[in-house]
């Protein structure tokens, strides 16, 4: 994996006992109005014996202050960007610390549940995928509003299944899960949103069978503080296609070409 971004360790890890089936990574960057909701939800969540790893990524609202409230807790590790890198540069700086067998992301807001966890883990353990997406747009019930986001996603799942063959129903989404080493392996270098796509384009191009589960999701807009806008769109298109024809990092093996759309 690329050097993860340099970070200051606000409380010092406890090695467990035996290593936890899972760590949660949390990058967070200015949401006080969410942060501690969203750090009960997934304490209280499955798998009581997870680690917690939150990332906070030069907050400069009431974060940090917070934040430092949950010091001290079982499961649980802070760490700190001291000025804003981006999602990506946090998520590397955690992966760097997972003691888990399997990681997945959460956002610190409060539009995913983690409730749904072992609809992305179990298939994992089971030994039945690799990779499991949590799709937004899988729900049986309650289907989503037409938004500019969805519409986003439905362009980038169109590129996926273009360049490499896959057909996804849900590219953007938060909730990814993998076994950590296989996470280390993909060699990741975003700083930002372009995050997704690189973890998307990656596996695809290792050969890796990626699963969909459906999910809840409560979406929030601008107003209530979402981040991601038009220029992560562009940066997410040229991370396709930057990594459909760029070499992976340590990996020697030879690419699998991705199959023709229509063909998977």
């Amino acid at each position: 994996m690329s050097p993860a971004a340099p970070a200051t360790v606000l409380e010092a890890p406890v090695a467990p006992p035996s290593a936890p089936p899972l760590t949660v990574l949390i990058p967070v960057y200015n949401e006080e109005r969410t942060v501690e909701t969203l750090l009960q939800r997934v304490a209280d969540g499955p798998y009581p014996d997870k680690q917690i790893i939150v990332i906070d990524d030069g907050s400069r609202d009431a974060t940090p202050r917070l934040l430092e409230g949950w010091h001290g807790r079982p499961g649980f590790v802070f760490l700190r960007h001291e000025r804003n890198r981006g999602k990506g540069a946090a998520v590397r700086t955690g992966l760097a610390h997972a003691a888990g067998a399997l990681t997945l992301f959460q956002d610190a807001d409060l539009e995913y549940d983690p409730a749904d966890y072992p609809r992305l883990v179990e298939p994992i353990r089971r030994g039945e995928a690799e990779a499991v997406y949590g799709s937004r747009y899988l729900a049986p019930a309650g289907p989503l509003p037409w938004t500019r986001f969805r519409i986003g996603v439905m362009f980038f799942n169109l590129l996926v299944l273009l360049l490499y063959g896959r057909r996804l129903t849900d590219e953007a989404t938060c909730y990814k899960a993998l076994r950590t080493e296989l996470w280390r392996s993909l060699g990741l270098r975003a700083e930002r949103f372009e995050l997704c796509p690189e973890m998307t384009a990656k596996l695809c191009r290792r050969g890796v069978r990626i699963v969909e589960v459906p999910i809840s999701y409560h979406p929030r807009g601008a107003a209530a503080g979402k981040k991601i806008g038009w220029r992560d769109a562009v940066q997410t298109v040229w991370t396709l296609l930057r990594w459909r024809f760029g070499q992976l990092e340590g990996d020697d093996r030879p690419l699998r070409h991705p199959a023709p759309a229509g063909m998977v």
